[in-house]
Order: structure tokens, then sequence, then C-alpha cells
């Protein structure tokens, strides 16, 4: 049966007993999702002007951090059918919430929240998405509500939109040869268009138009449709309108025009949106000043306040942080598949995690009386794996038994290090300089090789899996760690990067969106929902070897990104991806027959996965469980969700052809609240998923203890003593 096949390089622990993964198989990295569709016809084959060289480590220095050798990848879109000329010089995004405008025709939506974005000849669509849902899954539904464009289109460019810059929150597309600048910052209750020159404008409906006014100012103007909805349209000058039955036209206009939907057609909301309407954001940015907080600081003009919008975990986190410098409206709400998106006033917000501790072992560690289940079957594990071919299991690492170790340690190194050194045999790691990122050899010319790392996809959790066995390896034996630190800190920087300068090598945090504040998994493929993810766990695992590689290393500043960015994504899985009891968020359709959810999308909610039906209920809840490490503590730390979820998913047990190895995850996390019945479940196991053991699931059984230390969401001992 298929699995999720992504645990390649082996975990290891220390005194508290860890599990490791298995190694590469073959030649290619595994990656869960399908092979993407047919990309359009590739650009012509470029070959490199020599072959790839053998990637060796000595010759790098500070000024000049390691980079794999380049190649010229043939199955990567061409950025520059839609990046401004002065961007392609800088590592361009690959996982970004506005990816589809760079892809293909570049004419699929985006959601910019509260509005669904679409751009398609040489017009801007917006949409205040309505949704459909059923007990499956959930989307909005894109409905063309406005179009805006210049009312004379010229066809000079044979392209739709130009993405003349970009921000963490925040992109501009500028509609070639008709002056029209839109700035779509994610948040904005309104749209911002910039018109640069005197240009007539033209707004169309799928709706008929049927109530019309303006102010004596002509710079205000309120439009009814028979959708139901009222719109509001702001100008920084005079604007004289007409209108249709389904369009709007002006006379020749420059300046700035903001468009906002009247939250529920409610008239108590049209004095908030008069106030904020003369100040707009044209960029945001994401700041990580300190450990366990984000700052937003958006770019305003005009005057006055700015008014923003937050989802339920920005508000989470903006009561958690104490900000004092904002106001919330909470009265002011848009609906969205995210949640209720509220009013916020201010252009710097503070978001503040809990602290989450990083560390080799768990939160309470094994229990003495039992360490000794423990280490026999680790003794066991390791003498059932001969360490010969890439298809054998590997095992835990237990520091106390030296020659075991000894032998983990060769049989890592040996895994890893052709990876590093370029002398794998068949596939590799390379660059690829359009972009801006690691790909594979076998990637750069086949978009379905490793399933699609050579365009992007996945890499946060495949890089993930590298840096735990690297971050290991350099803790074990700091002399190794020293002499291949520039290859891991390249594959770090590939998905971590928080610079934004020019000569940076690498995009910044490729996966990771600072809105949303989780990662995305979808690469340089086209999708009509917009970016998805599936395994929230793997996602925390990559930036939780981060973090460990930066304990290994003595990188402090590693050490904070990464655990900042890890208590990130447990936020947002809990928030987006688990769903317990009283969640409100979603459908009741959705939340009565699903307590966790398969696929996440920009713009839908999917009960199934890449690879397995929504009937497979054990793989939803392994897939979101593996790899199983101290910090999954953490992300299944609400026991009371635990519980509900293990009991939705034990009946699929009993389907037939359910492999051992997708119980195991399932009776792990009844360990939590049902210590004993599981561990007994655990024993009789005949099987095990790629990356665990049975070592593995009795350390985690055995340092599960029944009093609640520190209650829901407290995973850091000082937090809680000094906080």
């Amino acid at each position: 049966m298929l699995k999720k096949l992504k645990r390649k390089i082996s975990k290891a622990l220390t005194s508290d007993l860890k599990r490791g993964s298995k190694p590469y198989e073959n030649t290619t990295l595994k990656i869960k999702s399908p092979s993407p569709p047919p990309q359009s016809p590739p650009p012509p084959l470029l070959l490199p002007s020599s072959p790839p060289q053998r990637s060796t480590m000595p010759h790098t220095t500070k000024h000049f951090p390691f980079l794999f050798p380049q190649t010229q990848s043939t199955v990567l879109p061409d950025p520059s059918n839609f990046f401004s000329p002065n961007l392609l010089s800088n590592p361009l995004p690959t996982n970004s919430f506005f990816q589809n405008f760079a892809l293909k025709n570049g004419d699929q939506p985006e959601y910019i929240h509260p509005y669904l974005v679409k751009s398609s000849n040489f017009s801007l669509s917006l949409s205040y998405p309505s949704r459909f849902f059923n007990s499956s899954f959930i989307y909005q539904v894109f409905t063309p509500d406005l179009t805006i464009s210049a009312s004379q289109k010229s066809h000079l460019s044979h392209r739709s939109h130009t993405i003349s810059s970009h921000s963490d929150l925040s992109v501009a597309l500028d509609i070639p040869s008709s002056n029209l600048r839109f700035f779509l910052v994610r948040g904005s209750p309104f749209l911002t268009l910039s018109v640069t020159q005197p240009t007539p404008l033209s707004i169309t409906t799928v709706h008929a138009i049927l109530s019309f006014s303006s102010s004596e100012s002509l710079t205000k103007h309120t439009f009814n449709l028979n959708s139901g909805q009222t719109w509001l349209l702001y100008a920084s000058s005079p604007i004289r309108l007409s209108h249709g039955l389904s369009e709007i036209t002006s006379d020749a206009f420059s300046g700035i025009i903001r468009i906002a939907l009247l939250p529920d057609s409610d008239w108590k909301h049209e004095a908030v949106l008069d106030r904020f309407s003369s100040c707009y954001p044209v960029s945001g940015e994401a700041v990580f000043a300190r450990p366990f907080c984000v700052e937003y600081k958006w770019e305003k003009r005009g005057w006055g306040d700015l008014l923003m919008l937050a989802h339920p975990l920005h508000l989470q986190l903006l009561v958690d942080s104490g900000c004092e410098n904002v106001s919330v409206l909470s009265d002011f709400k848009y609906g969205s598949i995210d949640g209720e998106l509220v009013g916020v006033v201010g252009d710097s917000w503070l978001l503040k995690t809990d602290p989450v501790s990083v560390t080799w072992h768990s939160i309470r560690g094994v229990r003495e009386e039992s360490r000794g289940e423990v280490v026999s079957a680790l003794v066991n594990d390791v003498r059932g794996t001969e360490f010969v071919s890439h298809n054998d299991e590997f095992v835990v690492f237990l520091w106390e038994i030296d020659c075991k170790g000894c032998k983990v340690r060769k049989y890592l190194k040996e895994t890893i290090e052709p990876w590093l050194e370029g002398t794998f045999n068949g596939n590799g790691f390379l660059y690829d300089r359009k972009w801006g990122g690691i790909v594979t050899k076998q990637g750069s010319t086949d978009a379905g090789a490793d399933f699609g790392f050579g365009i992007y996809n996945d890499h946060h959790y495949h890089l993930g899996y590298f840096l735990y066995g690297i971050a290991v390896l350099a803790k074990i034996d700091p002399v190794w760690g020293r002499k291949y630190k520039p290859q891991a800190y390249s594959l770090m920087a590939d998905f971590m990067t928080l610079s934004q300068r020019s000569n940076s090598n690498y995009t910044r945090l490729r996966c990771f969106d600072l809105y949303k504040l989780h990662s995305w998994a979808g690469g340089l493929t086209e999708f009509a929902d917009g970016r998805n993810q599936e395994s929230t766990s793997e996602a925390v695992n990559a930036y939780y070897s981060a973090a460990l590689m930066g304990l290994a290393y003595g990188d402090t500043h590693l050490v904070a990104i990464g655990s900042t960015l890890t208590a990130l994504e447990i936020h947002a899985a809990q928030m987006w991806w688990h769903v317990g009891a009283g969640h409100k968020m979603y459908e009741e359709d959705f939340t009565k027959e699903n307590k966790v959810v398969g696929v996440l999308w920009a713009n839908k909610r999917d009960s199934g996965l890449w690879f397995a039906p929504p009937e497979w209920r054990e793989c939803r809840l392994g897939i979101q469980l593996l790899p199983m490490l101290p910090i999954s503590e953490v992300l299944f730390s609400n026991v009371d969700y635990v519980k509900e979820l293990v009991e939705w998913t034990l009946p699929a047990l009993n389907r037939e052809g359910v492999g051992e190895g997708w119980k195991g995850f399932v009776y792990a996390l009844q360990g939590i609240y049902d210590n004993e019945d599981a561990l007994q479940k655990i024993r009789s196991l005949n099987g095990f998923d790629d990356g665990n053991s049975l070592t593995n699931l009795l350390w985690w059984i055995h340092s599960r203890y029944d009093e609640e230390e520190f209650g829901h969401g407290k995973h850091c001992w000082y937090d809680h003593y000094c906080h």
C-alpha cells in the first residue's frame, strides 16, 4: 500500500532515546505529493558550459557562501514572463501567496484576504467569495464581482500583468499599457489602485447594478448589486462616473482609487470605511526582532490611521503580545475560509507566541523503570538491521551503547556525505540561478523526478530531514560537523533565508507564509485553489531540525529563528488543521465528519490526501504526526483533542489491508491519554513505518506521563516559572 515516503535521513536521540528514519533509497528523494501536471513547453535546452564538478567544501570563505554546482534547468518556468526586469537578478519566491500570478498564463486566482483576485485579459477581477461545503471539502467560489480595467485596452504587451514588486505581505501588479498598478496587500479591506496617467476606467460586474450614488465631491461612490452586495469606491480626487446595467465607466482620471465591500451590506460599517479610506498600504514586512515574536510593519501613504484585517491566529497572538499600539474593531468583520477577519487599526503589529523549548529529548524523559525495555528493543532493532543497502531500515540511536553508536554513526555518514560531496550515484544537489535555489540533478531535466523537488515542491520537508541527520552528526562528531558546515548551511538557507538583499542566493523563507504563519509545499505548479500543505508535522520538523542544527553548531540566531518558526507552525496547525469539538471556523457538515484536515489549500479544505482517500483516517492522523520527535508532544499538547482524534480514527483500523506502520502512529497518540492500552497494542505490532521502529514507539510511550505539568500550550520551564 501507499505510505508516506519521506523519512530519509536518520533521526537520532540523545539521553532520552529517539528514533532514526530510513535513509535514501536508490537515487531519488521521496516526496508525498503527486507528480505535477505537465508544464507548458519547456525553454530550449541549455547545457552548462562545463559538467557539474564535485562540490568540495574547502574553497568557501565567509564572503562567498557555499553553493552546489550550478545547473540550467530545462523544466522550470521562465520568471521573466511575469516578473519585472529589475527583480530578475534577485532570488524569486517559489511558494508564495501570489505564485499563480507568475505561472503559465498567470490567470488563476489567488486569495488576498478578504478577496479572491484574478488577473486576465489586461484587467483585474475582484471576488468576495461565497463558500461551498459538504462533508468532504470546503472551498471558496470565485465570482467576478468587479472587473477593473482601462476603458481602452492596449495590447502592445503579450502579458496580462507584470509583478513590479513584492514583499512579505504584499504584491504589486501592473497592467501593461494601461497605466494601472494594483497594490494587493494581504488583509486590506480595500483594493487599492494607482492610475499613473490620465486614463478612462471601466468597472464591469456579472451582477446587475440596482442603484448608484455619488457624493457631492465626487470622491465617494456607492453601488448596490443584485447579488446583495454593496460596494464603496473612494478616489483621491474627483472622478465622474456613469453606469449602465452592469458597467461603470469614468472620464480620464489619475490618482488613487480604493474599492471596498461593505461588510454584510450593513450601513453601520460605512463610517469605518469612510474614516480609514484615506490611508492605504503599498507593502508590508514581517520583522523577527526577537525570539517568538513577529512584527508586521506596513508602508503606508495618504493620511490618517491604517485599517487592516486580522485572522483568528493574528488575534490570538496579538492578545498574547499585549500590543498597545493597535485597536481591534471587534464588530467590523469579513467572512473567510480561515475564520472571521476582524478590523485592526495600526500600521505596526506585534505577534507573540508561547515559547517552545527545542531540545534533543522529550520534556519529561523516559521513566526510569521503563528504560530497560527501551534499551532491549534498541539492541534488537540495531542487531536486526544490516547497514548495507539503501533499502534497510534505520533505527534510533542510543548514546549509552557505544558499539552500536559507532555503527550508526558510520551508516549516517555513508548515507549523507555523498549528497553533500556531490558523489551520490545518479543524482545530487545542484543550484538553480534562474529562481535561486537548490534542485536535484534528475529534477533539473524532469519535472516529475524526485516528486517535484526540481520545481521547488516540498523543499522544507526534504531538507528538514537532511538537517536533522546533519545536526545529529555535528553533535556527536564536531570534526565532521565543521567539515560539512558550509553544505549544511546552504541546505538550511534554501528554505530559511531571512535576507532580502539582492546578493542573497536564496529567496526569503521559501515555504513560510508570513501572513498565514504556516508553510506551503506546492512549488512552481499552478493550482486553481492556490498553495497547499498536507503534513504540518513535517513542516514542524523542518524548522525544529534547523534549530537543532543551531544547537549543534552553537548558533544562537539559528536556534532562535528555527524555534520561532516551529512555534508558529504549531499554532497554525492547531488552528486550521486540528478540528476538535467546538471548532467553529468550518461548517458543521465538514466538522462532524472530520477531526483533521487532509490537505489545506489557500482556498480550500480537503478531507482527502495526495496518496489516500478520506476513509483512510489512520493515514490522515499519521501524516500529521510523523516523524515522531520530542517536538511532537508540543504539536499534540491538547489531550482532549488527541482523544477525539484517536477515537475518530480507531474504527478505520478494522478495514482490511490497514498497514501496521499506520497503526503505530494511532497507538502512539492513544498513549498520551491511555498509556497502558496503547503500550500493549504497540508491543503486538509486527511492522513499523519507514521512519519508525519499536524502539521509537516505546521511547514515546514511556515518556508520556499522566499529570499535566504546565497545561495546554506551555512547554518552556522558564516561561512557566518566570512569566
